[in-house]
């Protein structure tokens, strides 16, 4: 395997490998260093994607995925990059196990949605299937059932809320206990069920959520669930190191067409990039991004020749 690259893509979620695809069309030469934990490897079922009504997995997209990219020479390591480093000819891309030389940098690391760790062997079976983060995603999936969102504070108030839409059967449990001020008010004003207590044990079972045991040891049961801790870890640091534009949020600003940030030769794309964090749309910015490195790669290739 060569240490050098027309672009390294890091992140080889749904935006990284629509990427990879792209540009193992136009014949370049790329690998994607991919640390393998990202979001949509916990998805069972993604059900709001053109051309599969009955659901796709994470898990299946990215194996699928990888396999096309692989079928026009595109190169993957699973490794985690610690380290981008910008040069006059390009960049040092620096792993727990290696160094990379890139003309082009495609940052597509994603996002980490927060989940207590207590909770996570239980819950992780069932996301995608019973259990959701996105309303724009999944909204439907809960409509007129018995709905449970676990979450802390005014985000998991909110998610309540956004969530009386498709149905009037909600109970917000404050996992956390962090104070939701006047929005109580709002949701007793909703007839949504308000308990302010920690969750001791999930009930779920092959993929199904049954409901929770407080630690109270009240239960509480539910068909559906929805998780809304706030606090995702936004995975930009390496975009900060390069000189990349965060916004509030911590999110890369990019150009709306190119998808390139502000740093020169270094673009982004998927759930890094403010927009509706959606696979649909983290595919057309990885496209784009592989667009427009191509485009940039003619260009340096010409100036070099």
């Amino acid at each position: 395997m060569t240490n050098k690259y027309d672009c390294v893509i890091i992140g080889g979620g749904i935006a990284g490998l629509q990427a990879a695809i792209q540009l193992g069309r136009y014949k370049r030469n790329v690998l994607v260093i991919d640390s393998n934990d990202g979001r949509s490897n916990l998805c069972k079922n993604y059900q709001n994607i053109l051309g599969w009504p009955a659901g796709i997995s994470g898990q299946t997209l990215r194996e699928t995925g990888r396999q096309q990219a692989k079928s026009y020479g595109i190169q993957f390591v699973e490794d985690r990059v610690i380290q981008c480093q910008k040069e006059l000819a390009g960049f040092h891309v620096v792993t727990n196990s290696c160094t990379y030389e890139a003309t082009t940098l495609l940052l597509a690391t994603g996002v980490v949605d927060r989940v207590p760790l207590e909770l996570q062997q239980e819950l992780y079976p069932c996301m995608g299937k019973t259990v959701y983060v996105c309303p724009d995603c999944d909204g439907y999936e809960v409509n007129n059932r018995r709905v449970l969102v676990i979450g802390s504070g005014k985000a998991g108030a909110n998610l309540s809320l956004v969530l009386t839409y498709w149905t009037n059967d909600i109970t917000y449990i404050n996992h956390d206990k962090k104070e939701i001020g006047s929005l109580e008010n709002t949701l007793r004003q909703k007839e949504i069920t308000y308990k302010e207590e920690a969750i001791k044990r999930v009930i779920a079972e092959a993929g199904m959520l049954k409901g929770v045991v407080l630690q109270n040891d009240e239960v509480v049961y539910a068909e559906r669930g929805f998780l809304a801790f706030g606090g995702n870890k936004v995975r930009t640091e390496l975009g900060h190191d390069l000189g990349a534009e965060l916004l509030e949020n911590q999110h890369i600003a990019v150009n709306p067409r190119t998808k390139e940030t502000n740093v020169s030769n270094v673009w982004a794309a998927g759930d890094i990039v403010a927009h509706s964090e959606q696979v649909t749309v983290a595919m057309g910015e990885g496209l784009q991004a592989a667009i427009w490195i191509h485009k940039r790669l003619l260009e340096l290739d010409e100036k070099n020749f």
